[in-house]
């Protein structure tokens, strides 16, 4: 788990590894890439108490592939190396120069905030696939978290989708808490917290950097500068047409007929009295169409958008129902769902820019 967060292509070779301290109680294990750093304790039995930073990813290649039930790490001083032995096996590793790791936060003493585990990285998994890959406008590649009250909210957007995940919380959080965390690092919280099984999450600020804390395990991130979009600004005040849809109708058939969607062709949907065709068509390719009845009885309108982020809404939707609401060809259309259909147990609402069609 730690050595997901090594350097793969750093000139600072201290960022391609794995920091053991061992006192006499307990084992820590970090490590860091300068953006997010991850450190987490481990059992063991400590016979001589020190540090050493050993090379992560081929570490952990080892440990894989050994057999034995125990593993002992003895560090030679003289040759600047680890032995590891397991079984019958015996590996011998050179490790790096400990003063060169980074100096990583503390887990805090005091948070400012405490949330649940699950509700927090369930989140974080709804709206991740909306945040911006472009690091040119790094402000968007991050999720804004923001705690209130008793009331949990997530925001991600690259400009062509914005995903919104509002949760309520069994207990209110004291003060109000706000940050702009990079995707990677939460989507990194989300999946200790599940292999953890973890029950709480708590946070707390600290200069630039933001540190979470759970269970045995302490992950902190760097903070995205700059002013994240006024998301309420982007969601239009009214649409024209709104129709509740079967979520797992639709996304299967989102599925099968984006297959035919390639070279950046659009996914169409055309409502019109009872019905919703779906369709696509690639040149050399080939098309597919479906018919799905659906309650909708306005004027006929067609819209298209891109498959994969239609297909990305519709599975962080959750819910067996939502609602699509609409304008106009060349206007944004909404995704809306609550939890289990009730909208009181929460919100999670998905926009996404229309691709404009060629007759």
């Amino acid at each position: 788990m730690v050595a997901r967060a090594t350097a793969t292509r750093s000139a600072i070779q201290a960022l391609a590894g794995v920091l053991l301290n061992a006192d006499e109680n307990e084992i820590w294990l970090s490590a860091t890439d300068t953006e997010i750093g991850l450190r987490a304790r481990t059992d063991g039995t400590v016979e001589r108490p020190g540090s050493l930073l050993l090379p992560g990813r081929l570490i952990v290649d080892i440990l894989r592939v050994l057999d034995g039930e125990t593993v002992s790490i003895e560090y030679q001083a003289d040759r600047g190396q680890v032995e590891v032995v397991s079984g019958q096996a015996r590996f011998a590793v050179k490790t790096f120069p400990v003063e060169d790791f980074p100096r990583l936060p503390a887990a805090p003493d005091t948070a400012a905030m405490k949330v649940p585990a699950a509700a927090f990285a369930r989140a974080i998994e709804r709206v991740a696939r909306a945040a911006s890959r472009d690091e040119t406008r790094p402000v968007l590649t991050g999720i804004l978290v923001s705690v209130s009250g008793q009331q949990l909210r997530m925001v991600a957007t690259d400009s062509y989708r914005l995903s919104v995940r509002e949760a309520p919380l069994d207990k209110s959080v004291a003060g109000e808490f706000e940050a702009n965390v990079p995707a990677r690092a939460l989507q990194e919280l989300s999946r200790i917290v599940s292999d953890a099984e973890a029950e709480e999450i708590s946070a707390a600020v600290q200069d630039n950097q933001i540190v979470f804390a759970t269970g045995e395990v302490i992950l902190s991130s760097r903070m995205i500068e700059g002013q994240f979009p006024n998301y309420q600004q982007l969601l239009p005040e009214s649409y024209e047409h709104e129709v509740a849809l079967s979520r797992s109708e639709i996304l299967g058939a989102v599925r099968r007929i984006g297959l035919m969607a390639q070279r950046n062709a659009p996914l169409r949907l055309k409502l019109e009295d009872g019905a919703m065709a779906i369709s696509a068509q690639t040149p050399d390719v080939g098309e597919a169409a479906e018919t799905l009845p659906v309650p909708y009885g306005a004027e006929p309108l067609e819209i298209g958008f891109n498959p994969q982020f239609l297909q990305d809404g519709l599975e962080a939707a959750e819910s067996d129902e939502f609602r699509l609401k609409l304008i106009s060809p060349l206007r944004p259309g909404l995704i809306e769902a609550g939890d289990d259909g009730d909208a009181d147990d929460g919100r999670f609402l998905y926009l996404i820019m229309p691709v404009r069609l060629n007759v």
